[in-house]
């Protein structure tokens, strides 16, 4: 199944699987600066147990309460409490129902590869048209009027909902990131960029809604040019600041004395799908976007003290920190979209906390109330959650969607504390310690409710706008980049994906702990957890590593207690889903296997539980982003493709998708089984 790659022995230091130009334009190369967290909070590895016997307790407790919450065949094999699964030699050869394909192997080629039976096609491009009268994409005559009614640049997360009463349709719905001017503009003077360039790349960020047809006898899916929800949002359309910060001094500025309306969104990252039908939109790398910061908080968040890479304070003063102190606060944000009204104004919902938001994924507790998982995506940063303190109304009438449109405006925000149940056993080699897997306890601690802080000497402002210097202060568990932190819709456990850090373990750094057990991290690992009584707003839980990345042939590598040579590479995971079987499905970022990035789908529940198979390659540079994996069709977004040192518009690192003497253009791809029947089946 799996054909070894040279082993990569997981303390050699490596300076990671992105290039450098990606670094640059994604993140500020974010990895290549200071450490934004000199805090001197506990990690995971200080905090020691002193409960007698607190395995056994916990463990029993979790098999019980989760068994009574989702039934015992839910979670065989699958709660962080539970008995390692048994793998039997016998059973069915062609891997667990939903993941019956043949693994693509890794590679470096400049395509999409599907495994054998599976077909694939461009849904949208970058500069596709959404709307009649707009010119088809022109890389020598690009302008930000055009831009802002073409699809964006570097899709992100990707949404598909259903569209009732309009047979064959859906919405989707995509992030636009960042954009990387070097591939876009020929002749791009980075010291110099003109107002037409700034301006079109505030045009190409934010997001896109175009409703999609099915195409007949396939799983295609062409844009409907012109549909009345066809909508583009930009760093320029207005927005809402909503919750217990709206208004508050730390978000004024002078186009904006009530501290309420903002111009915009940008970096967003992964994102979410609210069970009343909005979409919700992580800001991530907000930090390069702001020039001159000097503050100490700035300094927390990254931002810089000179001038930024792409000049926008050049052209408009909000980007100048020294002009607009409090523009950054802003930003940072999780955006709640309404995609089934295209005259709706998108929020920024105060309530989830200001930091670098991977993505926003709510589920709902026992009474109805959503509760959103939160990842901070940097290197030692946080976790955490938002329970709202209002009940959801069933329906889809005015009066439902207009008290839904409020319920991530009130609630508590908690970050999460992990202690490791095998103390003064990890090493920073990844290797297991005596009980045979990385597993411990965890709390929610209470940071704000509402105008109510939790946290000695900051103010609920303070809490909302500085989140990361309130979970600080409480002593959260830094952890290896948090990126996508997802509930299983099947059976409620909670996946957080660890995508890597490189500085773990170096001198005057955190070491290994046991949720983050290997120095000099190139890999990452995803973690597992479970709640108390399978109730999200309880906030308690224990937890346990579900996979720890990279070459199988590894020793430090683990999968879920699968056979490891029977499952494919994987290294940075980023981006994660569920397929309508409950088992996970995982994208890549910045693959340190030397290949290229991929989508791989991972059983998570019994007796092929953690057998890890990948689905697909990207091209050349590109990362993989915004799965979506229905019953007969699996939706990737082909971000950054061809974006490789030294790479420009004149000399591509990449030709994909239309070939040489083209700007690489990021794309949607759908991919479907040839035959017409389900994924994996």
């Amino acid at each position: 199944m799996y054909r070894p790659l040279p082993l990569l022995h997981h303390d050699i230091p490596h300076p990671g699987g992105r290039s450098a130009l990606t670094c640059r334009y994604r993140c500020g190369d974010a990895c290549f600066q200071e450490v934004p967290n000199t805090s001197s909070n506990a990690y995971a590895g200080d905090v020691i147990a002193d409960a007698v016997s607190r395995r056994a307790v916990v463990r029993g407790a979790a098999v019980l309460t989760v068994a009574a919450a989702v039934g015992v065949g839910a979670v065989t094999g699958a709660s962080p409490a539970a008995a390692r699964p048994r793998h039997p030699g016998g059973g069915r050869r062609d891997g667990a129902r939903g993941l019956r394909f043949t693994p693509v192997q890794p590679n470096t080629l400049d395509a999409v590869v599907v495994p054998p039976g599976y077909r694939q096609d461009i849904v949208i491009k970058w500069g596709d048209p959404l709307f009649p009268g707009v010119p088809d994409f022109d890389p020598d005559r690009q302008s930000a009027r055009v831009q802002a009614r073409q699809f964006g640049y570097n899709n992100d997360f990707l949404s598909l909902l259903p569209l009732p009463g309009e047979p064959g349709r859906q919405v989707m719905v995509a992030n636009h990131e960042y954009t990387s001017e070097w591939l876009m503009f020929r002749g791009y003077d980075a010291e110099n960029p003109t107002r037409e360039q700034v301006e079109t790349a505030w045009a190409a960020h934010g997001l896109s809604v175009v409703v999609v047809q099915e195409e007949r006898g396939s799983g295609r899916l062409r844009p409907v040019l012109g549909h009345r929800l066809n909508r583009r949002v930009t760093a320029s359309t207005p927005m809402r600041l909503t919750g217990p910060a709206a208004g508050a001094a730390l978000l004024r500025t002078a186009a904006d004395p009530s501290g309420t309306s903002v111009l915009g969104t940008f970096n967003n990252c992964a994102g979410g799908e609210t069970p009343w039908g909005t979409t919700l939109h992580g800001e991530e790398n907000i930090n390069m976007y702001f020039a001159h910061a000097g503050r100490e908080t700035d300094r927390r968040y990254g931002l810089p003290r000179g001038a930024t890479e792409r000049k926008w304070e050049r052209f408009d003063e909000r980007f100048d920190a020294t002009r607009e102190p409090n523009e950054c606060h802003r930003f940072g944000w999780v955006v709640e979209l309404d995609p089934y009204d295209p005259d709706s104004v998108p929020r920024k919902r105060t309530a989830l906390g200001r930091f670098k938001h991977e993505g926003a994924q709510p589920r709902l507790t026992h009474d109805g109330r959503p509760v959103v998982y939160l990842g901070d995506d940097e290197r030692f940063e946080y976790f955490y959650k938002f329970v709202s303190s209002k009940r959801m109304r069933k329906g889809r009438s005015r009066a439902a969607r207009a008290h839904n449109l409020t319920l991530l405006d009130e609630g508590t925000l908690y970050v999460a504390r992990l202690t490791g149940d095998s103390p003064g056993e990890v090493d920073g080699s990844g290797i297991h310690p005596q009980d045979g897997e990385f597993d411990g306890t965890g709390t929610w601690i209470p940071l704000v409710t509402g105008d109510v802080s939790h946290v000695p000497g900051m103010t609920a402002e303070e809490v909302h706008v500085f989140t990361r210097l309130a979970a600080d202060r409480v002593g959260a568990t830094k952890m290896d980049r948090p990126e996508d932190v997802q509930p299983s819709p099947r059976t409620g456990r909670v996946y957080v994906a660890l995508t890597n850090n490189s500085e773990r373990g170096k001198p005057g750094r955190p070491g290994a702990d046991e949720a983050n057990p290997r120095h000099l991290n190139k890999h990452g690992q995803i973690l597992e957890l479970v709640e108390h009584g399978n109730d999200p707003a309880r906030d308690t839980f224990v937890w346990r590593l579900f996979l720890v990345a990279g070459d199988p042939q590894d020793p430090a590598t683990y999968f879920a207690g699968f056979p490891k040579d029977r499952v494919s590479p994987i290294s940075c995971p980023d981006n994660i889903t569920f397929d309508p079987h409950g088992h996970m499905w995982i994208s890549t970022d910045g693959n340190n296997l030397g290949v290229n990035d991929g989508l791989f789908g991972v059983a998570t529940h019994g007796e092929r539980r953690g057998e890890l198979k990948q689905f697909l390659t990207v091209p050349v540079g590109a990362e993989t982003c915004g799965p979506v994996v229905q019953e007969r069709r699996v939706l990737v977004a082909v971000q950054h493709p061809g974006e490789t040192d030294g790479a420009t518009a004149e000399r591509p690192g990449s030709t994909w998708p239309e070939g040489p003497g083209t700007l690489v253009r990021p794309a949607v791809v759908a991919v479907w089984p040839e035959d017409g029947g389900r994924i994996g089946r």
